[in-house]
């Protein structure tokens, strides 16, 4: 180290690095406004960043602040703004809000209450968790829209002990095996002798059959309903979110935009402060203005509504341009000197052959889901048309790397109603839950297309695209067909698979870890290495 610290220069360094005297060392000063700017300071000098902080920031407690006013508001240097992180967390939104939010991609991670873990039956003061949009609340509709809101929650909080009750009946514990901790082999649960892994397979068992039911009963719930999500993000992606809700047309939208930003200022103020000035009130307009436009163009447009649910390839490119790419791609890193263009030339001249032979290695190399291939797979793309239902889209919605277009939620495309509802005697039930929705949606539509996205429920089918590369579609689809994962969009993934080896089938060797079989408790196994883990951990 170049620096020489005195002992009272160390002794305050100690309050805001990890260290003084290592070239590796955490930034831990309690301000994240001058945690960002040291940062971004450290870019433009020759000083070291301790150095920097004992000459510019010790002695100047706003330094932090001033640094970020001039680069941000004078300047306009936006990746600054990435600099400064915070967590946010949000309870109490819909399930609208919270898909808004969870649109932006980059620079922000989300933690979302689950459908299937968490039962969605409390009340409180006597009302069932949902949201109560101000615009209907105020119209002739308020008593149509809580009535069918209502229902929905009736209809689900009723049967979720009878649907616990059938799953186990249907799929007894006695069938399963567990592990025996006496000599660490899986067992009938009726030869289990000791206490401890009788518990331990009631909870795996228990847990397992919950998540069952409760995905058979999640499409009964309204988009209406309340969750809560955690945010973890940049300043640069947490001010473009709140530019994103200040421009909504729906007034829960533009509420959270206040209270995010209110919230944010007192963390990370100087990063997010653009976002309702005159600077975001230009993006805010430029960003309604393409709606707008486009709005009035998608008018014209003519065709037949689906009334089903969709999971179509329609576009991709032909493999042999496609396996070019990739392979030239691989080469390309370990050809020392040579452009791309030749590795390119020279891939085309190789034989079919050689190249099957090429991805089918790259496709043996990969040991587990997780080795991801290289970024040359990028280099092939597929777009899915697709149409399933809301509670399913939720799941697809989590994937970052892709590029996702979405429709307003409605009731135009039917819905999808688990095998289980008739068996179990409330197929009734959940079709009038539909039914009712759709007749108070249609009324409510006519004068609030957006607002009434909120009556809609899960089952009902929704319109999206897909376009993502072949990289990506190895990370979704292998993900998304996991024993564990819900039987709605396993299906979808593993129709995708199908779809994609029909066009690509040398190229979807590397998508080497789907799953195309079937489960009766989706969750069981998981459960088990859940537990496990837990008891290691003690």
């Amino acid at each position: 180290m170049s620096d020489k610290f005195s002992i009272k220069e160390k002794k305050m360094l100690l309050g805001h690095f990890s260290n003084v005297d290592q070239p590796v060392f955490a930034i831990i000063t309690p301000k994240q406004v001058d945690r960002g700017a040291l940062m971004s300071r450290y870019s433009r000098t020759d000083k070291s960043m301790r150095q920097v902080f004992l000459d510019e920031f010790l002695k100047n407690p706003n330094r932090g602040e001033e640094f970020y006013n001039r680069i941000l508001l004078e300047y306009g240097d936006d990746s600054v703004a990435e600099l400064g992180e915070a967590h946010i967390a949000i309870e109490g939104l819909s399930n609208i809000a919270v898909k808004k939010i969870e649109d932006r991609r980059i620079g922000l991670s989300y933690l979302e209450k689950s459908s299937r873990y968490v039962i969605w039956d409390k009340k409180i003061n006597g009302k069932y968790k949902f949201y109560r949009e101000s615009a209907i609340m105020h119209s002739k509709f308020a008593d149509s829209y809580l009535e069918a809101c209502n229902l929905d929650f009736d209809v689900y909080s009723k049967n979720i002990q009878p649907v616990i009750t059938y799953i186990r009946e249907k799929y007894p514990i006695e069938k399963y095996t567990f592990k025996d901790s006496r000599d660490g082999k899986e067992k009938p649960f009726s030869k289990l002798k000791l206490e401890g892994d009788i518990k331990t397979a009631n909870i795996i068992y228990r847990g397992s059959t919950k998540a069952k039911a409760l995905d058979i009963l999640r499409g009964l719930l309204p988009a209406s309903t309340l969750t809560n999500v955690g945010i973890t993000g940049n300043g640069r992606a947490f001010e473009y979110l709140l530019t994103i809700l200040f421009s909504s047309n729906l007034q829960e939208e533009r509420n959270l935009a206040s209270k995010i930003k209110c919230e944010l200022d007192t963390t990370i103020k100087s990063f997010v402060r653009r976002s309702n000035d005159k600077y975001g009130n230009a993006l805010q307009k430029y960003l309604q203005e393409i709606k707008n436009y486009a709005s009035k163009v998608a008018k014209k447009q003519k065709g037949v509504v689906p009334k089903k649910g969709i999971t179509k390839l329609i576009e991709y490119e032909v493999e042999s341009k496609s396996l070019n790419r990739i392979i030239a791609g691989i080469l390309y890193e370990q050809s020392s000197s040579i452009p791309f263009s030749v590795v390119l030339s020279n891939v085309k001249k190789m034989s079919l052959a050689k190249k099957t032979e090429i991805i089918n290695s790259f496709a043996r190399i990969r040991k587990n889901r997780r080795h991801r291939p290289p970024r040359a797979f990028e280099m092939a793309w597929y777009t899915f048309d697709l149409i399933n239902n809301f509670g399913m889209f939720r799941d697809f919605h989590r994937h970052r790397a892709l590029t996702l277009g979405r429709q307003l939620l409605t009731t135009d495309h039917g819905y999808s109603i688990p095998k289980e509802m008739k068996i179990l005697g409330i197929e009734k039930d959940f079709k009038d839950c539909m039914y009712h929705t759709k007749t108070v949606f249609d009324k409510i539509r006519k004068g609030y297309p957006e607002q009434a996205q909120y009556v809609v429920n899960f089952a009902f089918n929704y319109p999206y695209y897909i376009h993502f590369n072949l990289r990506e579609a190895c990370h979704l689809i292998e993900l998304r067909t996991v024993p564990q994962g819900h039987s709605d969009y396993r299906k979808v993934a593993q129709d995708m698979f199908k779809q994609i080896k029909r066009v690509h089938p040398r190229l979807c060797k590397i998508i080497k870890f789907v799953d195309l079989k079937e489960y009766e408790l989706e969750r069981f196994e998981s459960e088990k290495r859940t537990q496990e883990k837990k008891e290691k951990l003690g």
